[in-house]
């Protein structure tokens, strides 16, 4: 392997580029802070390199910006903005909610056993998990990681959907879709 990371380039450069803004550090202090160097930080500040950025690159910047590799790459910017002000993270008060709004016990032990985890979680993803607790739902038929692991996957396969949409390979990916589509769409009368 080459040390790339896969599902990286100008989207999360421009990620990177925008919270270093919001740091107010200049290419030179971005460059020393990062411990990169000055033409991958410049590149990096200017709209993003022509190729993916290296995992050691990234793994540089988070830590240089006070976020782990996975915040930075699969968090929104509009969640990650307010940790530059000092302000408490949006994900907390999700947290919160879902401690709140948990009614079965196995929810709830699942939530203190993997809260880093359940932080990972979006708003849309705690709306579903928590209607996945009703008497004879999803979550008592399959269980709370089983759940949380559904959500999850589909999260980095709509990621995934969404890199490879950005190729040479999208027609590709619409055939497949629309035959997949096909076999699993309820029939309409």
């Amino acid at each position: 392997m080459n040390g790339a990371s896969p599902g990286t380039g100008a989207e999360l450069a421009n990620k990177i580029a925008r919270l270093v803004e919001e740091r107010g550090w200049n290419q030179e202090d971005f460059a020393r802070i990062a411990d990169i160097n000055r033409h991958t930080a410049r590149q990096i500040l200017q709209g993003g390199p022509k190729r993916r950025l290296r995992n050691a690159t990234v793994s540089q910047c988070a830590n240089a910006l006070g976020l782990t590799v996975s915040e930075l790459r699969t968090m929104p910017l509009d969640r990650l903005l307010p940790r530059m002000h000092g302000k408490p993270p949006a994900d907390e008060e999700l947290l919160e909610l879902l401690y709140e709004r948990s009614t079965l016990p196995g929810l709830v032990a699942w939530l203190e056993r993997n809260r880093d985890r359940a932080a990972t979680l979006r708003p849309d993803e705690v709306q579903e998990l928590l209607e996945m607790q009703t008497p004879g739902g999803a979550m008592e038929k399959l269980g709370v990681e089983n759940c949380v692991d559904l959500i999850e996957r589909r999260r980095q396969l709509v990621c995934q959907v969404k890199e490879i949409a950005g190729t040479e390979y999208l027609e590709f990916l619409e055939q497949f879709v629309r035959l997949i589509y096909e076999k699993v769409k309820p029939t309409r009368r």
